[in-house]
C-alpha cells in the first residue's frame, strides 16, 4: 500500500519549520542564485529604461501616466520674441493642431503601455521575491511534487556524471591522437633509415611497417572514439540541457504559483468589504492563471523526463557497445574486427591527406 501511494505524483504543500528545515527535500543552491533567477526575466521595453526608487511597493503608490494631462513643456506666447518669430517666419507653415494631438496621443499611449509592463513585472517580481524569502527563512510553504522532484534531482546528478565521462573521453582522444602522430613520425624515421643503412635495412623496414600498421589502426580507433564523444556531447549538452531548461521554467512557474496562492490566502482571511472583494477577485484570477501555467509545465517536464530516459538508454547502449568493440579490437591487434566494428555502426573515416572536393565537383 505504501508503494502505491509513493508511485503517485502527489502534489502537496510542505510546511517549513521555524529553523528553515524542509525534511527530506533538497536545499536550493543559494538565496542569491534564486533571487537572480527571479530577477533575470525583466520587461521588454525596447531601449526604454525606467528607474524606480520604490521597488517592491504596492500598486496603490503608483501614479498612472494617464492622469497627466497636456504637454510636458508649455511656452509663454505672450513673450514678444516668440510673437515676432511667429509673425516673420521663413515661409514654413506650422503643423496642423490635429496632427500634433494625434502624435501626442500615440506617444502617450506607448509610454502608458510600457509603464504598465514595468508595473506588472515589478509586482510579480516583488511577490516572487517575498515568497522565496519566506520559504528560505521558514515562514512559508511550497508546493512539491515528490516523484517529479526526485526525477529532476536524478537528472541533474546524471548530467554531472556524464559531463565527467565526456571530459575524460575528450582527454583520451587528445592523448591518443598525439600517440598516433608520434607513431607516424617514428615509422617515417625507420623507413628513412632502412634506405640509408644497408646492414640494418631489414630490421628498420620491419619496424617501419609495424609503426605504420599501428598508425593506421590508431586512426581507425580515433574515428570510433570521436563518434563516441560526439554522441555523448549531443546527449549531454543538447538533449539533457533542453530538458533542464524546461525544468527551470517549471520551477519559476512553481514559485509564481505559490506566491499568488499565498497572496490569495492572505486576502481570504481579511475583512470582506467592497474594495477587498475586488482585490480578492483579481487575486483569484491571477492565481488561476498561474495554476494552469504551473500544471502545464509540470506535465511537460514529466513527459520530457520520460522521453529523455528512453533516448538515453538507446543512445548509450549503442555507444558503449561501439566503444568496447573498437578498443578491444585495437589492443588485440585485430584490424579486420576493428574495421568491421566501424562498418557496423556506419562510421566513415576521412582518408588522411584527402582534399576537400572543389565546389564544381560538389555541384
Amino acid at each position: 500500500m505504501t508503494d502505491g501511494l509513493m508511485s503517485k505524483a502527489a502534489t502537496m504543500e510542505i510546511p517549513i519549520n521555524g529553523a528553515g528545515d524542509t525534511g527530506s527535500l533538497p536545499e536550493d543552491d543559494g538565496l542569491e542564485q534564486d533571487l537572480q533567477q527571479v530577477m533575470v526575466s525583466g520587461p521588454n521595453l525596447n531601449e526604454t529604461s525606467i528607474v524606480s526608487g520604490g521597488y517592491g511597493g504596492t500598486a496603490e503608490g503608483i501614479i498612472p501616466t494617464s492622469t497627466v494631462k497636456g504637454p510636458a513643456v508649455q511656452y509663454n506666447t505672450s513673450f514678444p520674441g516668440l510673437r515676432l518669430l511667429h509673425a516673420q517666419g521663413s515661409g514654413l507653415h506650422p503643423p496642423h493642431p490635429s496632427s500634433l494631438a494625434t502624435g501626442d496621443e500615440a506617444a502617450r499611449g506607448i509610454a502608458v503601455e510600457k509603464f504598465d509592463i514595468v508595473k506588472k513585472w515589478g509586482i510579480n517580481t516583488y511577490k516572487c521575491t517575498k515568497q522565496l524569502i519566506s520559504e528560505r527563512f521558514g515562514r512559508g510553504s511550497r508546493t512539491v511534487d515528490l516523484e517529479l522532484e526526485t526525477q529532476i534531482e536524478l537528472l541533474r546528478d546524471t548530467k554531472r556524471k556524464y559531463e565527467c565521462v565526456l571530459q575524460l573521453a575528450r582527454a583520451l582522444t587528445h592523448h591518443f591522437y598525439s600517440l598516433v602522430q608520434t607513431q607516424h613520425a617514428l615509422g617515417d624515421a625507420f623507413s628513412d633509415l632502412s634506405q640509408k643503412s644497408p646492414e640494418l635495412q631489414e630490421e628498420f623496414g620491419c619496424n617501419a611497417e609495424t609503426q605504420k600498421l599501428l598508425c593506421k589502426n590508431g586512426e581507425t580507433l580515433l574515428g570510433a572514439v570521436n563518434f563516441f564523444v560526439s554522441s555523448i556531447n549531443t546527449l549531454v549538452n543538447k538533449t539533457m540541457e533542453d530538458t533542464l531548461m524546461t525544468v527551470k521554467q517549471y520551477e519559476t512557474a512553481r514559485l509564481e504559483y505559490d506566491a499568488y496562492r499565498t497572496d490569495l490566502e492572505e486576502l481570504s482571511m481579511g475583512p470582506r468589504d467592497t474594495s477587498t472583494l475586488c482585490r480578492l477577485d483579481a487575486a483569484q484570477s491571477h492565481f488561476q492563471s498561474h495554476k494552469e501555467k504551473y500544471e502545464k509545465l509540470r506535465a511537460d517536464v514529466a513527459i520530457k523526463l520520460k522521453f529523455l530516459e528512453e533516448n538515453k538508454i538507446k543512445v548509450m547502449h549503442k555507444q558503449l557497445l561501439l566503444f568496447h568493440n573498437a578498443v578491444s579490437a585495437y589492443f588485440a591487434g585485430n584490424q579486420q574486427q576493428l574495421v568491421q566494428t566501424l562498418r557496423q555502426f556506419n562510421i566513415k573515416l576521412k582518408t588522411p591527406g584527402a582534399e576537400k572536393p572543389s565546389w564544381l565537383e560538389e555541384q
